[in-house]
């Protein structure tokens, strides 16, 4: 067995772990951190909208030996606007001007052709008008929300209500660094954006469930035993799925990393580098959001309750007491009401157990 196997099976019994929800408020700390970073580029650099949303022209040219600076100086002298020119793998340019109507495209076009030293039938123009892009933007919130909504509802049938707020807080929380990072780089943000920020949200919600399954297994009917604390028993579920979290996340950045590194920076700015770097940054913030954010919440949500509380003082009243005898709490038999599966699941909850109790009495 390799060493990470090895690692992920002493995880998943208990063997070895990390204290993820007692150092909950360290990770709080670090999001919050992370996500004022975020609101203030956001609010002092503003998002690069694409022309698709604020409309304008995209020119793209054949192969030319013109620089990228001479070509942004004609490219503005020609249209009286701001642009953009990026180069492509092709040797082509992609020159961006935004403001820029149909009437006045044709007489750009003419012009970036003689100055490019290019012919005109070879420039291939696209214009896009503000209105579309507004429409774009309005369906864009529309499929977020409604994917927002279903989340919630689903979540709230399938666990509780407290983890369907624990994982929205959480996507919100992923959607915030990822639109925070476009802002400090300075990435458009285009149609692909949009669909790279909706399918970091599946991915982000996919890891979040796969530790909630493994919270709900273990809490099952976690009142009738006096062993370990919700959040003990919490800490276990995310211990145990960790291992997976990091392969599954991983693999998934891999081929990100090859769109947004290889395909964006050799063969050329656009539509790779739109969706793969949304989707790299997200698929960091869902693995992170999903261990260190999601279960926290949901331990600090159900360690408010009257049951919870009374269950974590019958653990700790019961631990004080063993102590007090030399004993050790979470071995002793005498708990007649611990279930074979709520002992196996818990059996350790952050430190290492050689025997396990499988009686109900």
């Amino acid at each position: 067995m390799s060493k990470l196997g090895d690692l992920g099976a002493k995880l998943y019994r208990g063997e070895v772990g990390y204290d993820f929800v007692g150092k909950r408020f360290v990770w709080y700390g670090v999001s919050v951190l992370i996500t004022i970073t975020a609101i203030v580029a956001l609010a002092v650099q503003g998002l690069n909208m694409g022309i698709e949303f604020k409309g304008g022209a995209v020119f793209t040219t054949p192969k030319t030996t013109v620089s990228v600076a001479k070509a942004t100086e004609e490219a503005e002298a020609a249209s009286g606007h701001d642009a953009i020119v990026q180069k492509l793998g092709t040797g082509g340019l992609r020159i961006q001007i935004s403001g820029l109507d149909t009437d006045a495209a044709a007489g750009v076009k003419k012009q970036l052709a003689t100055e490019l030293k290019v012919t005109e039938q070879d420039i291939n123009a696209d214009l896009v008008g503000p209105s579309w892009g507004e429409q774009i933007a309005n369906k864009a919130w529309t499929g977020l929300g409604v994917f927002m909504v279903l989340v919630v509802i689903y979540l709230a049938i399938a666990f509780e209500w407290r983890m369907a707020v624990a994982a929205l807080i959480a996507l919100i929380h992923d959607l915030t660094i990822t639109v925070g990072i476009y802002a400090l780089v300075g990435f458009e943000v285009t149609p692909g954006t949009v669909i790279g920020l909706l399918t970091i949200l599946g991915y982000s919600l996919y890891d979040t469930v796969v530790v909630f399954d493994g919270l709900k297994e273990s809490t099952k009917d976690i009142t009738k035993q006096s062993r370990f604390t919700y959040g003990e028993l919490a800490n276990k579920s995310i211990n145990g799925t960790l291992v997976r979290s990091i392969n599954t996340t991983v693999v998934a950045l891999l081929p990100v990393a090859g769109l947004l590194f290889i395909g964006g920076g050799v063969l050329g700015a656009g539509m790779l580098n739109d969706i793969s770097l949304s989707l790299f940054v997200g698929l960091a913030a869902g693995a992170y959001s999903s261990i260190f954010i999601a279960t926290p919440l949901v331990v600090d949500l159900r360690e408010r309750e009257p049951a919870m509380k009374a269950l974590k003082k019958r653990v700790l009243a019961k631990r004080a007491a063993a102590a007090a005898k030399g004993e050790s709490a979470d071995l002793d038999p005498a708990d007649g009401d611990d279930g074979p599966e709520v002992v196996a699941q818990g059996r350790t909850a952050g430190r290492t157990q050689g025997r396990t109790t499988g009686r109900r009495r």
